[in-house]
C-alpha cells in the first residue's frame, strides 16, 4: 500500500467512533455466545457427580462423570483436585483428563502464582466421609484450624465450612448446579459452525466452544466487592434477580476504552477475577479464579437468592455466576474471616505489592505531551518559582522518533541525557512511555531484530500479526515467552536505550493490547502465541507479561540496586509485584472524580495498592473548582499524578490565578508532609498485602454503615478522607465510624465517633480526620522534591483515644535499593499510654531480617498532642533525663487554622533510637 492510502487509512481509523465510548462497538452478553449460553442454563442443570474420591499425593482427587451419559456422544470424565495450604487457603483444579489425550491442552496461566506459595502446601493424609440428610454422601478434609474442605458427591458441590458435621458454610461452588465445562471436541458435529462474527470481524475458533461456567456462593455476606476494573460502586450491584433491572454481567476483558462512562459493569483496562464478601454476621471471605480468558460475572440479588439455590440453606448468602470463554478451573477459596485476612491470603498466592521507591509515591507531572526540552525546563522551573514540590516529569509518545520506542525526536529532544541529569540534580526523575506495539519499519532496530528472531505474536495463518496503533502498521511482541521477556528487558540498559540515564523510568500504555483496527479495538482471539496458545486463552494477561518484562529489565539495568518504577494501564493478578497502575482515560467531570474512589479502593482490595486516577481528568477541560478538588483528593491517592490529553488546555497548577495556585500548592504540600506515613503504609502492603487506601469497613468490619460507603476512605488505619464531589458544595455529610474520637486534620477539632456530621465545606481542603488512638508521622519542612527531604526531622501527631492512649508505626530505609530485603531498615513502634510516649524497635533480630543496617541522623522535631486536656507544662526525656517544655503550637506549620495545640518542640531524640518521653 502506498504512503498516501496508508496515511489516509490511519486517519480514518483514528476518527473511528470506537475511540470514544459507544457501546455498539463492544460486545454485550447476548452477542457473546459463551455468556449467552451460560446465562440461559437453569439451576440444577449440571449432570456431574463425583466418583473415585480419594487422597493421592497429598491432595483430594476425584473424577466428575455425567449421571446420564449420551451413548452417541459420551461425555468424558473430568479430573478434580483439591489442595490445602497454610493460612486457610483451599485450591480447586478441574480439567480434562490428559490420560484421554484431548485434542488440545487447555492453557494454565504461568508466572502468576509466587514460587513460595508451593512451600505452604499441607499434605492431606486422610479424608472422612459423612452422610448428610437430604444431601447424600460428602468427603471432608482438613483445611485449617476451624475450617474444612468438603466435596459433595451427588449432586457435585465443593465448599468450605466451619469445622464439624453441622459447621456453617463459608464459600461454595456449584450449590446452584450451574457448573458447565465445554470439553474440546475432536471435530465439528454435522451442521455445526464454530466461527463467530462480530461487526466486520470473524473469529475462526479452530477448537470450537471451550467455555466454563459455575456458580459461587458467599455465606454470611451482606455485600461483595472486587473483580476490577469497572467504573462503578465499591459494593457490587446485583446484575440479576427478581426486582433487578436487566443488566449486563460484570465483564473482565482488557480493552482500550476512550472516555469510559461511570456507573457501568463494562470491563476496562485490567482484569482481576478475585471477589471478596463481607457481612456483619460472619466477616469476610474471598474467591479467586486464575484464568486469563474473557470472563463475565453475574451477581444475584441477595434478597431473592433462595429462588436460585438448588441446595437450599438457612444461611444468608450472595450467589454469583462466573463464566469464561476458555481455560481451566484453577480456583482459590479464602476463609478470612477478617478483611485483612482475606487480602493477606490472596497475596500469599499472587504476591504482595512491590515496595516502591520513595520518589514514586510523591507527586508526578504528566501531559500528552511536553513538546520539547525547552518546555520541560520551563515546567520544571515554574514548579520551583511557585514553591510547588514535584518528583517526576513525564514524556508521552511525541518524544519519540516517529512513535518508535527507545528513540528520541532529535529536533525536539537533542540532548536527552543532559535534560535528565539537570532534573536529577534537583532530586527529580523522568518517565518515558514504551508501548507494546512495534512500528513495522525495516530501519527500526527493534522491529528488525524482533522480526528476524520470530518474536512477534502470529496471526491465525502463522504470519507475524500486523495491526494498527499509534505508529501505523505495527506488530506485537509475544511476551508470554520468557525468552522474549528477557530479550525485551535488555533493551532498557543505558547502553541499549540510547539517551536514557539511571534516573529515567518507564510507562507501559496501550498494553491490553490496543489494536485500532482489531475486534473491539484489540487483538483477534485466534491470534497465536508461544506454545500455540490462542490469544483468547491469555488475553487478559498480555499486559501483565509486558509489565513484568519491563520491570525486570529496569531491575537488571540497576544491577539489583535500584527498584524499578513502571506504570501500566493493563493489569492482571500479580501485577502488584511489578509496579503501579492507574484508572485510565477518565474525563474532567465531577462524576469521574467521584468514581475514582471506589475504583482505587477496589484495586487495593484485589492486591493493587499502588494505584491512582489522572488528577483533573485526562479528557476535557476541568473548571478550576473541579481541578482544585481533584488535587485535594488526589493528594491521598496511593499514586498521585496530574495528566491531560494533548487537545486540552494546559493546566499546570500556576495557570489559574494566585489564590487557586495556592490551593493546589497546599494540596501537594499535604502529600509531601505525609510521605513518611505513606511510605510506612507501602511497607505494610509489601509485607502483608493490606492496601494503602482502604474501605472504611476494612478498619471497622462490624459497622454496617461503612459497608457500602465509597465516598470516604481510610488511608492506612489513621486517616479518614471524604471527597467533595459536587460543584459549589456548601456542606458535606461525613460519617465517622467507631466509638473513639476523631480529630480534624487541619485544625485539630474533636468529633465523637459513630455519628454523621454535616460540615461546612471549605475551599482549602477536603474533610479529613485523624483517628483517635493512632500516631501519625510527618515531615513538615517543604522541599523541591522528596529526595531533598531525606535528612529532615519528623513530627509525630499523637491523636488520643478515650483511654488517653495511642500507637503508630514508622518505617524508613534508603528509599531506593533492595537493601531493605537484607535488613537495612528502621521500623519503629510508638506507643502513648499513662502519660508516656515510648519509641521501640519493631525490626526482627539479625537472624531473620538480615545483617545489613540502615541508619539515619534524623530526629524528632515536634510532638503534637491532640485530645489532651489539662496539658502539663513539662516532660522528661529518657534515658537522657532531659527536661523539656510543653507549649502551645500550630497543628500545621503552613495552611493550618487555629486553635493551637499542646506541642513538645525540639525534643531532639533520634528517630531510630529507643527512648521515652514522660509528661510531668
Amino acid at each position: 500500500m502506498g504512503k498516501l492510502p496508508c496515511a489516509l487509512l490511519f486517519f480514518l481509523l483514528l476518527a473511528n467512533p470506537a475511540f470514544s465510548w459507544k457501546k455498539e462497538e463492544f460486545r454485550n452478553c447476548d452477542q457473546t455466545p459463551f455468556c449467552k449460553r451460560a446465562r440461559s442454563r437453569q439451576p440444577g442443570a449440571c449432570p456431574l457427580t463425583a466418583t473415585d474420591v480419594s487422597i493421592s499425593g497429598g491432595d483430594l482427587v476425584a473424577k466428575l462423570v455425567a449421571k446420564e451419559t449420551n451413548q452417541e456422544t459420551p461425555t468424558k470424565p473430568l479430573v478434580l483436585k483439591i489442595s490445602a495450604y497454610q493460612d486457610g487457603v483451599m485450591r480447586l483444579k478441574i480439567d480434562e483428563d490428559q490420560d484421554l489425550n484431548p485434542r488440545k491442552k487447555r492453557f494454565e496461566v504461568p508466572d502468576v502464582i509466587v514460587p513460595e506459595f508451593s512451600d505452604k502446601k499441607l499434605w492431606l493424609q486422610s479424608l472422612k466421609q459423612e452422610e448428610e440428610e437430604n444431601s447424600g454422601l460428602i468427603s471432608v478434609v482438613y483445611l485449617s484450624d476451624g475450617y474444612e474442605g468438603v466435596i459433595r458427591h451427588n449432586p457435585f458441590e465443593v465448599f468450605v465450612r466451619e469445622s464439624g458435621k453441622n459447621g456453617k458454610k463459608v464459600l461454595s461452588l456449584n450449590s446452584n448446579g450451574l457448573f458447565d465445562f465445554e470439553q474440546i471436541k475432536d471435530k465439528k458435529d454435522e451442521n455445526e459452525d464454530w466461527e463467530e462474527k462480530f461487526r466486520t470481524h470473524t473469529d475462526s475458533r479452530p477448537y470450537g466452544p471451550q467455555s466454563i461456567s459455575f456458580d459461587v456462593s458467599f455465606y454470611g455476606a451482606d455485600f461483595v466487592y472486587g473483580i476490577p476494573e469497572h467504573a462503578t460502586s465499591l459494593a457490587l450491584k446485583p446484575t440479576s434477580g427478581s426486582g433487578v433491572e436487566a443488566s449486563e454481567p460484570y465483564r473482565l476483558f482488557n480493552l482500550d476504552v476512550f472516555e469510559y462512562i461511570h456507573d457501568s459493569p463494562f470491563g476496562l483496562y485490567g482484569s482481576i477475577p478475585f471477589m471478596i464478601s463481607h457481612g456483619k454476621s460472619r466477616g469476610s471471605s474471598g474467591f479467586f479464579w486464575l484464568n486469563a480468558a474473557e470472563m463475565q460475572i453475574d451477581v444475584f440479588d441477595a434478597n431473592n437468592s433462595n429462588e436460585f439455590l438448588k441446595l437450599p440453606s438457612d444461611q444468608k448468602r450472595i450467589d454469583t455466576l462466573w463464566m469464561s470463554e476458555a481455560g481451566v478451573v484453577d480456583a482459590f477459596f479464602f476463609v478470612g474471616p477478617a478483611p485483612k485476612d482475606v487480602v493477606r491470603q490472596y497475596t500469599s498466592v499472587t504476591g504482595p505489592t512491590a515496595l516502591p521507591q520513595l520518589f514514586s509515591i510523591a507527586y508526578h507531572q504528566c501531559r500528552w505531551n511536553y513538546r520539547d526540552e525547552e518546555d520541560v525546563y520551563n515546567v520544571d522551573s515554574k514548579f520551583d518559582e511557585h514553591d510547588i514540590p514535584y518528583d517526576v516529569l513525564w514524556l508521552d509518545i511525541e518524544h519519540t522518533d516517529g512513535k518508535k520506542y527507545f528513540t528520541w525526536d532529535k529536533m525536539l529532544f537533542p540532548n536527552p541525557e543532559e535534560m535528565q541529569n539537570k532534573l536529577a540534580a534537583k532530586g527529580r526523575r523522568m518517565v518515558t512511555i514504551v508501548d507494546p506495539h512495534i512500528k513495522r519499519d525495516d530501519s527500526y532496530f527493534i522491529h528488525e531484530e524482533a522480526s528476524k528472531k520470530g518474536y512477534y505474536v502470529k496471526d491465525k495463518t502463522g504470519n507475524d500479526f500486523d495491526g494498527w496503533c499509534w505508529p501505523g502498521s505495527s506488530s506485537y511482541l509475544d511476551m508470554v515467552d520468557p525468552k522474549i521477556r528477557s530479550w525485551w528487558g535488555e533493551k532498557f540498559s543505558c547502553k541499549n536505550y540510547v539517551g536514557s540515564t539511571p534516573s529515567l523510568y518507564i510507562w507501559n500504555d496501550m498494553n491490553e493490547p490496543s489494536v485500532f483496527n482489531g475486534p473491539e479495538v484489540t487483538m483477534p482471539r485466534d491470534a497465536l502465541h508461544y506454545g500455540d496458545v490462542e490469544h483468547r486463552e491469555l488475553h487478559n494477561a498480555y499486559g501483565y507479561y509486558f509489565h513484568m518484562a519491563t520491570a525486570e529489565g529496569l531491575a537488571k539495568r540497576g544491577e539489583g540496586q535500584d527498584r524499578p518504577f513502571v506504570l501500566s494501564r493493563a493489569f492482571f493478578p500479580g501485577s502488584q509485584r511489578y509496579g503501579a497502575v492507574w484508572t485510565g482515560d477518565n474525563t474532567a467531570e465531577w462524576e469521574h472524580l467521584r468514581v475514582s474512589v471506589p475504583m482505587i479502593l477496589t484495586l487495593g482490595l484485589t492486591g493493587m495498592s499502588f494505584s491512582g486516577a489522572d488528577v483533573g481528568g485526562f479528557f476535557g477541560n476541568p473548571d478550576t473548582e473541579l481541578l482544585i478538588r481533584w488535587y485535594q483528593l488526589g493528594a491521598f491517592y496511593p499514586f498521585f499524578r496530574g495528566h491531560a490529553h494533548h487537545d486540552t488546555k494546559r493546566r499546570e497548577p500556576w495557570l489559574f490565578g494566585e489564590r487557586n495556585t495556592e490551593l493546589m500548592r497546599e494540596a501537594i504540600h499535604v502529600r509531601y508532609m505525609l510521605l513518611p506515613y505513606f511510605y510506612t503504609l507501602f511497607r505494610e502492603a509489601n509485607s502483608s498485602g493490606t492496601p494503602v487506601a482502604r474501605p472504611l469497613w476494612m478498619e471497622f468490619p462490624s459497622d454496617e454503615k461503612t459497608f457500602s460507603n465509597d465516598e470516604a476512605f481510610m488511608v492506612g488505619n489513621s486517616l479518614l478522607v471524604q471527597g467533595i464531589y459536587t460543584q459549589g458544595a456548601k456542606h458535606a455529610e461525613v460519617y465517622l465510624p467507631g466509638d473513639q474520637p476523631w480529630y480534624d486534620f487541619k485544625n485539630g477539632n474533636s468529633y465523637k465517633g459513630g455519628e454523621t456530621y454535616k460540615l461546612d465545606v471549605l475551599e482549602d481542603s477536603v474533610p479529613s480526620f485523624i483517628r483517635g488512638g493512632t500516631i501519625l508521622p510527618r515531615k513538615d519542612r517543604f522541599r523541591r522534591s522528596s529526595t531533598q527531604m531525606a535528612n529532615d526531622p519528623y513530627t509525630l501527631v499523637i491523636a488520643l483515644n478515650q483511654s488517653m492512649s495511642a500507637e503508630g508505626e514508622l518505617y524508613i530505609d534508603d528509599g531506593k535499593s533492595f537493601e531493605f530485603q537484607k535488613g537495612a531498615y528502621i521500623h519503629r513502634r510508638f506507643t502513648f499510654s499513662n502519660g508516656k510516649l515510648t519509641s521501640s524497635n519493631m525490626r526482627p533480630d539479625d537472624t531473620t531480617a538480615g545483617n545489613s543496617k540502615f541508619e539515619t541522623e534524623s530526629t524528632v522535631e515536634r510532638i503534637i498532642l491532640l485530645g489532651l486536656s489539662n496539658a502539663p507544662k513539662n516532660a522528661v526525656i529518657e534515658p537522657a533525663n532531659q527536661k523539656v517544655e510543653i507549649e502551645m503550637g500550630p497543628l500545621l506549620l503552613r495552611g493550618g487554622r487555629g486553635p493551637w495545640v499542646p506541642t513538645i518542640r525540639k525534643p531532639d531524640v533520634r528517630i531510630g533510637d529507643d527512648w521515652t518521653i514522660k509528661l510531668l
